[in-house]
């Protein structure tokens, strides 16, 4: 059963028979917003990059990103960059794909952002989403809906963060800009 999360909502990613999930993906997806002209509507393709940067005690030790696509331990992994968004019409137009139980004891947060490297604001895209799913299974536990466009070219999306023994989700929705998540750390870090 998925959660549809609000911004600022957390869910556990303790499975339902109080097991621990061991490998999730983050799905992003979007589509380019039509937009009206002289000669009706159109739309443009619009270059979303999903990156997600690990953390140590609140400093940054690694990230996965289009030219970044493994994690140094080998733990998180990018599937590829979407230069045009809206190719799986619903479905994940980028994912990274974390093996929790491979995530080296002292990352005790992964931050999931997405940025417009073209520069292009999130005026320009309609039905951006993030969701997370068990990998084991397939199974879409969370999904995160950017609500709205606006003046800005980036997006704080979610994280997950060590709790306990185990792993929750953060939906945390803070519109950014900047068009590399280099230019998103000042942004980041107050959500840490």
């Amino acid at each position: 059963m998925t959660v549809n999360m609000t911004k600022g909502q957390a869910i556990s990613l303790q499975k339902n028979d109080g097991g621990s999930l061991t490998a999730v993906r983050m799905g992003l997806g979007w589509q380019a917003a039509p937009r009206r002209g002289l000669f009706g509507t159109r739309t443009r393709e619009i270059d979303l990059d999903a990156s997600a940067v690990l953390f140590a005690d609140k400093q940054p030790v690694d990230v996965v990103f289009f030219r970044h696509l493994v994690s140094d331990d080998g733990s998180v992994r990018h599937t590829g960059d979407n230069l045009v968004g809206g190719v799986g019409q619903g479905g994940d137009d980028e994912a990274i794909l974390v093996d929790l139980s491979r995530v080296p004891v002292h990352i005790d947060q992964i931050v999931f952002t997405v940025n417009s490297f073209t520069g292009q604001t999130f005026q320009e895209v309609q039905n951006a989403f993030c969701r997370l799913v068990d990998e084991t299974n397939g199974q879409e536990l969370a999904r995160y809906t950017l609500a709205g466009g606006g003046p800005y070219t980036a997006q704080i999306m979610a994280k997950v963060h060590r709790t306990g023994s185990g792993w929750t989700m953060t939906a945390i929705g803070n519109p950014a800009n900047g068009r590399t998540f280099q230019d998103l750390m000042p942004a980041i870090l107050p959500v840490l």
